[in-house]
């Protein structure tokens, strides 16, 4: 193999560097299609790209990098898999471990996102910004250009017609919602 001039070197790297630039999100999300969480799929991305740049220069059909590099993400997810097996040591006991079931939790959340429809549009903001976003009252008026005292009583009709609709919806709440449990009560003060 015949050493590069630099001139010919920086049209390469020039060459590759376009490359990256254009097809970054792609092969983004290559990668987070392999590993689960972002930042692996962030590193994974770039131990590619250094990879493949080391051989850009012997990839004759540039139109097949993709391939290419996509090849070399899945070689280094296996190798990395393959280097966390080995970190697992064998024990006599499992440890005990619980998990939580959110099954209730996620049920509550999606019916509350359901009944949050029966809303006009601007109560629905002043929930989220208060109970969501936890926002005061005065930051939500900022944000929403509206009267303090316009953020609370837009709340308070808000979350009432919140409780008629859980009610409507599922009579076992009621009692729940009677004693506060089942929607988030009106923060009446600013803070």
């Amino acid at each position: 193999m015949s050493p590069l001039s630099p001139r010919k070197h920086r049209a390469q790297g020039l060459d590759f560097e376009d490359y990256v630039r254009i097809r970054h999100d792609n092969l983004m999300r290559s990668a987070r299609r392999l590993v689960a969480d972002p930042l692996d799929a962030q590193d994974l991305l770039q131990t590619a790209l250094m990879r493949t740049y080391r051989r850009w220069d012997r990839i004759a059909d540039k139109r097949l990098a993709d391939a290419y590099l996509r090849r070399v993400m899945i070689n280094t997810r296996t190798q990395w898999w393959r280097a966390r097996k080995l970190e697992e040591l064998p024990v006599e006991q499992l440890p005990d471990a619980s998990v939580e079931d959110s099954t209730d939790q996620h049920a509550d959340r999606a019916l509350l996102i359901d009944i949050m429809r029966v809303l006009a549009p601007q109560q629905r903001r002043v929930v989220v910004l208060r109970h969501w976003e936890q926002m005061s009252t005065d930051e939500t008026a900022a944000a929403l250009g509206m009267a303090p005292g316009a953020v609370k009583s837009t709340l308070h009709r808000a979350l009432a017609r919140l409780r008629q609709e859980l009610q409507r919806r599922d009579p076992d709440s009621a009692s729940a919602s009677a004693t506060g449990r089942g929607c988030p009560p009106a923060d009446r003060r600013a803070r």
